[in-house]
């Protein structure tokens, strides 16, 4: 038994968990936010619901986004037009896209990643893939290895469905694997090709316009590894702490449904306060092992939600220092 403990100290890392390197990538379509609406519902053959299309026009407004990127193009679109109603059926069109696209977008960002790392794609030694666009099996992460050509030995996990909060819990199952496994260098790669929940306007489904707006396609990924070697791998950040909190009676609060318009989802209007009433806890449980108890002394960004009205409300209920996520999350939508 003592042989045993002494070999697993061997294996573990002896420093903490860092990001050797990040990598994204988008789909080539660039359409500007401010004429998003237009776009929309010109394609979804809509723009005769003048008064709902100028409450979309507030809603983009309200994001802060200024441009974003998407598969879909308009002549995709005509020829798909079940993908242009609120309840046509049209779920195996989207599965059809989403299982190609999803992981040849996300080769382009895992190459990025690689490149920067600056070691042999052999060195990877687990892969981890989350996506909420689609289900398949074997899944992305499968098709991943092939189309990198990464080693078969290779140990992965291929996590889909969960939504915004999923590439947090990706990057504390990195660290895990970075601290206890020496020499591991892990690929985490997520991916997002919203053509899964592509669908025209309802009059009385607000919540799928503001998703409409909010959400987009993009990848990104990132080499997460301990130890890092000297004059090669260059961390940029260290992996301090990583936790998961779930918030009580919270089941309600946001969730998603796969039927066969697509990927339907909800939310509460109290959910940007729920989490700000909830967030302080989680400040204090990373913080206080460092002394730190004042949120103004650090740098800290909260996940941006979907626009400008949801962070206004969080704030109201966030401690101090967190105004920094207005500024800098404006720019694009992706993933």
């Amino acid at each position: 038994m003592a042989a045993i403990h002494a070999s697993r100290k061997t294996t573990r890392s002896e420093g903490p968990a860092t990001i050797m390197a990040i990598g994204t990538a988008n789909p080539p379509n660039l359409y500007e936010q401010s004429s998003y609406p237009d776009f929309y519902f010109r394609v979804t053959d809509s723009e005769h619901m003048k008064e709902l299309k100028q409450k979309f026009q507030r809603i983009c407004d309200r994001t802060m986004i200024k441009r974003r990127y998407m598969l879909l193009t308009e002549e995709i679109l005509r020829e798909k037009p079940g993908m242009c109603s609120y309840m046509g059926t049209s779920f195996d069109e989207r599965q059809d896209i989403v299982v190609e696209e999803v992981p040849r977008l996300a080769k382009e960002a895992a190459a990025k990643a690689i490149k920067e790392w600056g070691r042999d794609k052999s060195e990877i030694t687990h892969l981890l893939f989350c996506s909420t666009s689609g289900i398949d099996m074997p899944g992305a992460d499968y098709r991943l290895i092939k189309l990198l050509g990464l080693p078969l030995a290779v140990n992965r996990i291929m996590l889909y469905s969960q939504a915004c909060h999923m590439g947090a819990q990706m990057l504390r199952i990195a660290k895990d694997i970075a601290e206890n496994n020496r020499d591991a260098r892990v690929l985490l790669v997520a991916c997002e090709v919203n053509t899964i929940i592509f669908r025209g306007p309802d009059e009385h489904d607000i919540q799928s316009l503001a998703g409409q707006a909010a959400f987009a396609d993009g990848a990104a990924a990132v080499i997460v590894g301990a130890d890092p070697i000297q004059g090669v791998e260059k961390p940029i950040f260290e992996i301090m702490s990583a936790a998961q909190v779930t918030v009580p009676e919270s089941d309600m609060a946001v969730g998603g449904h796969l039927k066969q318009v697509g990927l339907t989802f909800h939310f509460m209007r109290q959910l940007p306060m729920l989490i700000a009433n909830n967030l302080e806890n989680c400040l204090q449980e990373a913080f206080k092992p460092l002394g730190i108890t004042d949120w103004n002394e650090v740098f800290w960004v909260s996940h941006p939600g979907t626009g400008d009205h949801g962070r206004h409300r969080g704030q109201a209920g966030a401690p101090a220092g967190s105004s920094a996520p207005r500024d800098m999350c404006s720019a694009s939508t992706g993933t």
